[in-house]
């Protein structure tokens, strides 16, 4: 079956625009005026629409959202009230709940983001609650939660994290990083398969929805791909999925074969199962609205510390080199200015110790990024995956960020033009659930920089501002790039395959506020469309 799509603009980066593109079963083969001189079985008019390659997301957590999807809904909500009535909510529609687990809950409403588990015993005292805040390296957890785990006043920080204490020492509800958060995650009871499954096809539904073909999920702990594998097999996984295995600092050399037996298991499935495993996560430190975010120079708020770097250079390199002498490609976690420069030097050094080879290697986030580092990146052929909604000053950036670092290393976060003239590569993510997974709410933000309602009025840091091209290249071709698919997706071409999304209005021509607002007219996948 050819089929013939026109009347329309097709955007692809890299191409010319053309009006027209002819695809048989799930492949393109001929755009432009080629296209419509060849026989066709059936034409569409796309009746003066705007097309463009699927969005593929290089860094999110599907199953971490769609478990968030099943517990009560507390994302958006912005008093400590509102979170509380709708735990105590969700608690009453669901007695047979042994712990009530949920997020993503905004950190910023509440001074230095040090919640209380006395205002979740409000809501719940008989059974444990852990929410995560939306940047997911902190939970906020009730009494009940903290009993269950031994957590008391005697209880000491663990390595690389931290509890939040009263003025009398007391554990007072919010743990930060995962050595801290798993003194309470770890007594969680064991999640059924049907769930997992339930979780992740909520996950995928919402991906589609939204325009989103293929996606990354950057944090895969033991267990959950094989929740992946059992979709996959039961034909339940909806988008295409590349999974980065966690490497915990310390713990990383008893999984090795581990990950090694997943990705067979993962390879030897048909290509129909849309699943790949091919990816090393490492986090490097924590997060800057936290303070664990690893720093160059001490944070203003707190000038004891430098935040925490979860690595020990020695065992990162190690690491590092095995796993790529092991083909897998390496995905490093690094948001302050130390552990950017920590994870180019551990990749610098891996390079000379390991043959040359097709690498792609990714630092995520690199929100903060000291001036002798930028011009690594291009040498190491590193590609920096950019979280594009995060470019403005946001609540967590306002009220959290800005008062640890100052204005001038505040400033400086997410230098995407600065980046680019030095010739790195950037992908997007959308690092789901931590912030939203839709594209089209983002890819302007790091144009203008500005809050939805237009603040600061001359954007954000506005000289390190991209166009929407750009952006919507590191939407689509660059995370495939990224994701070594650049020869089947991301790109409206001969031969690759046919996952385009047809959009009412052209974002290229569009004011850029209202970007986010163009609504999705239909989604093709393999050549066929998806009901949104």
């Amino acid at each position: 079956m050819k089929t013939l799509f026109t009347n329309a603009t097709f955007w692809s980066s890299g191409s010319p625009v053309f009006s027209s593109m002819l695809v048989e079963n799930e492949k393109i083969i001929a755009v432009g005026k080629k296209a419509i001189e060849q026989k066709y079985d059936k034409v569409v008019d796309l009746n003066g629409t705007f097309v463009m390659p699927a969005f593929a997301d290089g860094h999110a957590h599907p199953l971490f959202a769609g478990r968030e999807m099943l517990g009560p809904q507390v994302n958006g909500l912005q008093s400590v009230g509102e979170i509380v009535a709708e735990v105590a909510r969700f608690a009453k529609a669901n007695p047979d709940e042994e712990w009530i687990i949920g997020g993503a809950y905004e950190a910023a409403i509440v001074e230095q983001g040090d919640f209380d588990a006395h205002w979740l015993d409000e809501a719940v005292s008989d059974r444990p609650v852990v929410l995560h805040a939306v940047d997911h390296h902190t939970v906020w957890v009730n009494s009940k939660a903290l009993e269950l785990s031994g957590i008391t006043t005697a209880t000491k920080n663990p390595d690389g994290g931290t509890i939040a204490r009263r003025e009398d020492g007391s554990p007072k509800g919010t743990l930060r990083e995962p050595t801290a958060i798993g003194l309470v995650t770890g007594n969680t009871p064991k999640r059924t398969m049907k769930n997992e499954i339930q979780a992740l096809v909520l996950a995928c539904d919402a991906l589609l929805k939204v325009g989103i073909t293929s996606a990354v999920d950057a944090w895969i702990e033991p267990g959950m791909a094989e929740v992946y594998i059992e979709a996959a097999k039961a034909g339940k996984l909806s988008v295409d999925m590349s999974l980065c295995f966690l490497a915990v600092a310390g713990q990383w050399e008893e999984n090795v074969s581990y990950h090694k037996e997943l990705r067979a298991q993962i390879e030897a499935l048909p290509k129909s199962a849309n699943l790949e495993a091919k990816t090393i996560k490492f986090l490097l430190d924590g997060a800057l609205s936290s303070g664990t975010a690893a720093l160059m120079d001490p944070y203003l708020d707190d000038p004891t510390t430098s935040g925490l770097l979860m690595w020990e250079e020695d065992d990162l390199l190690n690491a590092l080199c095995i796993f790529d002498d092991l083909d897998f490609q390496v995905h490093l976690h690094a948001i302050g200015d130390a552990a950017v420069r920590q994870a180019l030097d551990a990749i610098e050094a891996m390079q000379r110790v390991n043959p040359s080879r097709d690498r792609r290697p990714v630092i995520a986030h690199a929100q903060l990024i000291h001036p002798d580092d930028f011009a690594r990146f291009a040498r190491l052929g590193v590609i920096a995956n950019y979280q594009p909604l995060w470019t403005y000053l946001d609540p967590m950036n306002k009220e959290l960020i800005l008062p640890r670092l100052g204005q001038e290393r505040n400033n400086r976060q997410y230098p995407l033009r600065t980046m680019l003239d030095a010739g790195v590569m950037i992908s997007y993510g959308s690092d789901w659930p931590v912030t939203s997974h839709v594209p089209l709410q983002a890819l302007a933000v790091p144009v203008h920089r500005q809050s939805p309602d237009g603040f600061p009025a001359e954007g954000w840091s506005k000289h390190e501002a991209i166009t929407i091209e750009e952006s919507m290249t590191f939407y689509t071709r660059n995370v495939a790039y990224q994701n070594f698919n650049d020869e089947r997706l991301g790109r409206l071409e001969v031969g690759m395959r046919a996952d385009f999304l047809v959009l009412r209005e052209n974002p290229l021509t569009s004011r850029l506020h209202s970007v986010r607002d163009i609504a999705i007219e239909s989604l093709y996948r393999n050549g066929l469309p998806l009901p949104l």
